[in-house]
């Protein structure tokens, strides 16, 4: 689990259909641009608005695309609830190389409480969980003592880590050097994070600029930072263009004006994005030093 790791949008057709060609075609154009792997069923591919079949669907064309090209797959799973946790991770399981497991939302529980949670999935399967931690969007901020708590479990491979910045939880949770894997998880992030010791990133900007991502987490890895950095200020734009709407709308609207799948649609209550941040979205992609 290293570089970059495209999450994977979910494309649709006209109809409101799930697209799997354009999902193929997506997960190739990923793999042969640089990404390390691919991610599906996560929040950037609308996980929560596909029905049963169309989850099957997604992961099976996804485990058929990084099987061809020798790549991981990482599988979302998880809920609120930890027995529906369970349900869900056994289901993806076979086809998965690992399960992004966020941190359970809304319900805020303790942090016993989400440490008992990720160990009963972990029990329950035979393969590795990344914990996704996106305390933003879950309600729920761990302590870097609880995150390391978590990296302490043998089911943990390691975290997915969203903090929205540079935090004083984060600064130590990379200090403590733990061997664990940690995937930047928020794009605009990612150069600071992989100076501080991440293995890599998870990130839906890469679907767009697999290229560019690729090319900013070798030359960190390669410790040319300054290669590095001219990266990240070019990808940086992209970045706020992308994520100026509720994601993926704008992503979505920017692979279609590439060519790379076919409809830019998006489920409700997710919403067409404005044309201005589109165009912004655009110019910035046109600027990319590929």
């Amino acid at each position: 689990m290293h570089g970059i790791h495209a999450s994977l949008v979910t494309p649709f057709t006209r109809a409101g259909e799930v697209d799997l060609k354009s999902l193929e075609r997506l997960a190739a154009h990923c793999l042969t641009g640089g990404a390390s792997g691919l991610v599906a069923l996560g929040t950037t591919g609308e996980a929560a608005t596909l029905t049963a079949a169309e989850q099957r669907a997604v992961l099976e064309t996804g485990r058929a695309v990084a099987t061809e090209h020798g790549a991981p797959l990482i599988v979302g799973a998880g809920t609120m609830g930890t027995e529906d946790s369970i349900r869900q991770a056994r289901e993806r399981a076979p086809l998965a190389d690992a399960l992004l497991v966020v941190v359970p939302y809304y319900l805020r529980p303790s942090d016993d409480g989400v440490i008992d949670h990720i160990a009963a999935i972990g029990a329950a399967v035979d393969v590795p969980l990344l914990v996704y931690n996106i305390p933003y969007r879950t309600g729920k901020h761990l302590s870097a003592e609880a995150l390391l708590r978590l990296l302490e479990l043998d089911c943990v491979l390691g975290l997915k880590h969203c903090p929205g910045g540079i935090d004083q939880d984060t600064l130590t949770l990379f200090a403590a050097r733990t061997g664990k894997v940690i995937l930047c998880g928020d794009d605009a992030y990612t150069y600071p994070m992989l100076q501080l010791g991440a293995r890599g990133a998870i990130a839906a900007t890469a679907c767009l600029a697999p290229e560019a991502f690729a090319a900013m987490a070798e030359a960190s890895r390669t410790c040319n930072t300054t290669r590095a950095l001219t990266f990240h200020d070019a990808l940086y734009p992209l970045v706020e263009a992308l994520f100026a709407e509720p994601s993926p709308a704008v992503l979505k609207a920017c692979l279609a004006d590439a060519g790379v799948i076919d409809d830019p649609a998006v489920r409700a209550p997710l919403h067409a994005p404005h044309p201005d941040s589109v165009a912004r979205a655009r110019d910035a992609l046109h600027i990319l030093p590929y």
